[in-house]
């Protein structure tokens, strides 16, 4: 009886643990692309994740790599996919891109990452 009940314990633990990977809404892919370099300014952010996103919970920020904060619009999010207009032209330089997201299944994730503007 022990040598079936451990494999089918097995099993069910690795699918238990596989939903839960599942179960967060992580970054997919973003544009700009993440520590890509892009000539001239972005005109908006857009990030994508690997679950649909909820509104209300979730946002984005822009930050010069010395830490000045650079405007950015309220981001308008359509099922998985966050997207918010940069408030100005951005000169050359390193930028960071911090996220902050909810799942709808109320799992919440953030992250962040560079990309670099160049002349």
């Amino acid at each position: 009886m022990r040598r079936l009940l451990e494999p089918l314990l097995t099993a069910v633990f690795t699918c238990c643990l596989t939903t839960l990977a599942l179960a967060h809404a992580f970054l997919d892919h973003a544009t700009p692309t993440v520590g890509s370099s892009v000539q001239g300014s972005p005109s908006e952010l857009s990030l994508t994740f690997t679950q649909n996103i909820v509104a209300g919970f979730s946002g984005v920020g822009l930050k010069s790599e010395g830490g000045g904060s650079v405007p950015v619009g309220k981001p308008s999010i359509s099922g998985n996919t966050l997207t918010a207009r940069i408030g100005h032209a951005l000169k050359p330089g390193v930028y960071v891109v911090s996220w902050h997201v909810v799942s709808v299944d109320t799992h919440h994730t953030q992250g962040s990452f560079k990309f670099t503007v160049t002349p």
